[in-house]
Parts: C-alpha cells; sequence; structure tokens
C-alpha cells in the first residue's frame, strides 16, 4: 500500500501548527538534531496558545521528525507567542513570551526538549531572540513595531540585563497599524516589525527579523503594505551599526512574473517569523505560512538558502547571484512544496493537496483547510476551487523510469475535468483526467513519459463557473 509522503513542506505533520520557528542544532547523548522551538497555533480564533511543544529531526534526515510533547505550560493562564531556546553550558534555557509577549520569563532544562521548568521573570521584551556568543558573552534582542526594538546583554544568571548595556533602535522600525504614532525612528529601509533572532554568521553579528514593506515591491507583486518577509542586517559587533542585508524569505508562495517583470503572488501572505541554521553543511530558512483563511493556524516551512562573503565584506543570504565565483546580490527563496525533500518529492507516493504553494484564479479564493486531527494519513485538501484555478506543486521527483499513469483523489464526487501540467501552470498538459460525477476518485494515463524532476499543476476546469471542487490528494504510477 502506497505511503503518503511526509516531511515536505510543511515539514511537521500537516495537522501540526507550529509558527515562529527559531531554529537550533543540538548534540545530546552523543546525536546532533536539529531542534524547533515556536509557538503553537491551537487556540483557532487567536494566534498561539497555552503551551510550547518541541519537534526534532536527526541532522542527516530533516523529513523524519519526533514529537517530544509539551516543553512549557503558561504560568500566568495567558497565550505564549513567539519563544526561544539556547544552551550555555550544560543548561538549555526557554524564553517564554507569557502575557502575549508583554511578559518574558527565562526557564531552564537538563534536556533540549524540556520539560523548561522556574521560570523567572525578566526585563527582555516582545519576541525575545538570543544569541550565545563564542566567547560565552549572551545578548537579547527584542521589539515590535509599536515600541522601539532593543539589545542589551545578560549577566551570567540568562535573566537580568547588565547595567549600562541596554541599546534602543539598533534598527529603525516600520509603521504599526495598530499604532501608527511617528516617534522619530520609522526607517522604509530598515522596516523592523517583529521577529528578531540574532545569529553569528561567518563571523558577522546578523540581525534576522520580520520587515514590513510600505512601499511596493512589484517584482514579488507586493503592492500594499506587506510583512511576509524575513530580512537581514549585518554588523561587526553585537550592538551594531547594522547594514547592508536584504530580503531571503517571503511567504507568498510561487511568484508568477509577466513580460514586464510585474510579480503575482499564488499563495495569500502573511505574517512570517524564523530564521537560519547551518544543518550538515547547508543553510535552511526556517519560517512559516498560513493556512485556513486567517493568520491562525499557521504551519513550520523550511528552504535550503546560500550563505556567501564577498570580498567586501558584505554578507550575502539566499538566492545569491554570483559573477566570476563573487556574490553581488541575493533575493528571497522560492517558497516550495518539497522542503527538505531538496531533490523533489517523491511522485510515487500519496501527496496531500496540501503541500500546494501555488494556488491561483479561484473566483471563490481557494485554500487549504486546515486540519488538526492527529493522524499520520491525514491529508489537508485544497477547498475553494473553481473553474480555472490551478493548484500547483514545486517540485516531484519522478526518478528514471518515466511515470505513465495519474491518480487524483477529490474530496466529494463531482463532474469536473482537471488538466495535469508540467512545469508551468500554463504548461504542456500530459495528461486530462475526466470525473463524471459518480467518483471520487479517477486514474487517467499521461500522454507522455516523465522523468525527473518537475514542477506539476492541476488545472480544474468545469462548466458550472459556480461549482466549488476539493482536491484531497494524487499520486503517479
Amino acid at each position: 500500500m502506497k505511503e503518503l509522503i511526509k516531511g515536505a513542506n510543511p515539514y511537521l505533520p500537516l495537522w501540526e501548527h507550529v509558527p515562529d520557528g527559531e531554529p537550533r542544532v543540538f548534540e545530546y547523548n552523543g546525536e546532533k538534531r536539529v531542534y524547533v522551538y515556536g509557538s503553537h497555533d491551537i487556540e483557532r480564533d487567536k494566534y498561539c496558545g497555552r503551551n510550547y511543544v518541541v519537534w526534532s529531526a536527526p541532522v542527516n534526515d530533516l523529513t523524519d521528525w519526533t514529537y517530544h510533547g509539551v516543553s512549557y505550560e503558561t504560568h500566568y493562564d495567558s497565550v505564549l507567542y513567539a519563544p526561544d531556546v539556547v544552551k550555555k553550558g550544560d543548561t538549555y534555557y526557554l524564553y517564554a513570551a507569557e502575557r502575549c509577549g508583554s511578559l518574558v520569563v527565562v526557564a531552564s532544562s537538563k534536556t533540549p526538549w524540556g520539560p523548561f521548568e522556574n521560570p523567572v521573570e525578566t526585563k527582555v521584551g516582545f519576541d525575545p531572540g538570543v544569541l550565545v556568543d563564542d566567547d560565552g558573552k549572551v545578548y537579547a534582542y527584542w521589539g515590535g513595531c509599536a515600541a522601539p526594538c532593543y539589545i542589551a546583554e545578560l549577566e551570567d544568571d540568562m535573566a537580568t540585563i547588565k547595567e549600562g548595556t541596554l541599546v534602543e533602535n539598533p534598527l529603525g522600525h516600520s509603521t504599526c497599524p495598530w499604532d501608527p504614532k511617528d516617534d522619530g525612528h520609522i526607517s522604509l529601509t530598515d522596516g523592523f516589525f517583529e521577529a528578531s533572532s540574532p545569529r553569528k554568521v561567518l563571523g558577522k553579528y546578523v540581525y534576522i527579523y520580520s520587515k514590513r514593506y510600505e512601499v511596493p515591491v512589484p517584482e514579488l507583486g507586493v503592492f500594499e503594505p506587506c510583512n511576509g518577509f524575513l530580512s537581514y542586517r549585518i554588523s561587526d559587533t553585537p550592538f551594531g551599526p547594522f547594514h547592508d542585508g536584504g530580503d531571503f524569505s517571503f511567504n507568498g508562495g510561487e511568484i508568477l512574473h509577466d513580460s514586464q517583470g510585474l510579480g503575482t503572488m499564488t499563495y495569500k501572505w502573511g505574517n512570517n517569523h524564523g530564521s537560519i541554521m547551518e544543518i550538515e553543511g547547508q543553510w535552511y530558512v526556517f519560517y512559516h505560512r498560513q493556512t485556513g483563511t486567517d493568520e491562525y493556524s499557521r504551519q513550520a516551512m523550511m528552504e535550503p538558502v546560500d550563505v556567501a562573503l564577498g570580498k567586501d565584506g558584505k554578507l550575502y543570504i539566499g538566492d545569491i547571484k554570483y559573477i566570476a565565483g563573487e556574490p553581488v546580490s541575493s533575493k528571497p527563496v522560492e517558497m516550495t512544496s518539497q522542503g527538505p525533500h531538496i531533490n523533489g518529492l517523491d511522485a510515487y507516493k500519496w501527496i496531500s493537496a496540501g503541500y500546494a504553494c501555488h494556488i491561483f484564479g479561484s473566483s471563490k479564493n481557494a485554500y487549504i483547510r486546515p486540519v488538526y486531527e492527529e493522524k499520520d494519513d491525514i491529508s489537508a485538501p485544497v477547498v475553494n476551487i473553481t473553474s480555472g484555478t490551478t493548484v500547483g506543486f514545486r517540485y516531484l521527483q519522478f526518478g528514471n523510469t518515466s511515470a505513465k499513469k495519474v491518480t487524483i483523489i477529490l474530496e466529494e464526487a463531482k463532474p469536473v475535468k482537471i488538466n495535469v501540467r508540467l512545469d508551468s501552470y500554463n504548461g504542456r498538459v500530459i495528461s486530462t483526467v475526466v470525473f463524471d460525477g459518480s467518483e471520487n476518485e479517477k486514474t487517467s494515463e499521461l500522454t507522455c513519459g516523465v522523468i525527473g524532476k518537475h514542477a506539476i499543476y492541476f488545472e480544474f476546469v468545469s462548466e458550472d463557473t459556480e461549482r466549488e471542487f476539493t482536491f484531497d490528494r494524487f499520486t503517479f504510477d
């Protein structure tokens, strides 16, 4: 019996909703694993939840994630916002954002998955990010658009701000939709919104954060204020000054470009939060996407990124352009369905429609419906599909033996024609699957052989332009 693909994008099970993921590689009992620490979208009608959970994967297989259970429960009967975890000595420290981020406490554990206990209140603020430097010094970064961002060194207790080290506004912040005052530190260049994540990369101090664009980014289809970006600034010291940098992640899905270079998003963007981590010689960005119709069912995503230091000392992160072997520019990496399956998803397993990174053309705003039932074989369907909608997956791996057939499962039996397109949403049709309304599963022959790695798109065509369809999963044979 065929398996359902796992560890794709999102890389955690489709029923899990962990946004704001800070990745950390820790070695415990002789085993190196990557651990993800984020908030937990389980309230369903608001951001986050009242506990944190921990997932980890071996560094040599980022598709194989293990659930370690609840690592921390709120001590203040409140929703917990984005946390961070660092290790110093033989102890792991969790910076828990109690009371919707307005109170940050630090709890500790002797294992990377917790439980984290004995919380101590700190003066660190919203969206804490912590850096343990090579010399053992510890720095905290925090802030949001409605208030300045800050950096401070912490005392050995990992909680107290060292006197005389607090720096205010190391980055200029963006405007704030819910508090639109100008305090003199608004910067369209920095555009700091939230999600501080300090990292040390190739000897540089890197301030990673969520950037809010106030001006259009036409090549990415952004024409209104947007904070779906992860961006970075760099410095030679932990306190700045910070300069250069750029954007390396955007959660607006596949970007379609016209002949003028103008972009169109194919996935509903939303807030973003995450960081980068080097794992077995490959750098990755960990970020999140939106599932459903709001920002309360966010899911953990990851993509490979390139990291390079130029001869001029500038650090490049993302999709890097090189000239004569020298990095000259970078831009956000693409949002994919494959995630850690960097050679493409196995086309011969069942693939949930919930791994789509392209949902385009629906007259009723098609989206991925969140699922919460903790079942290994659960699929998150794409709903509200109407005639003309394309649902795309980047990328699938067909191997060296050509695929012959495709099987599609809909949630309900309805008459519809589905064109299977290769490489582009308007690319070559390699099969047409016709449902007559009496069945919800149908297999059709391919009109040509397909080998290797390709993007695949499903185009729904119906004479009834108002009829809605729900796409559950597919596979090739």
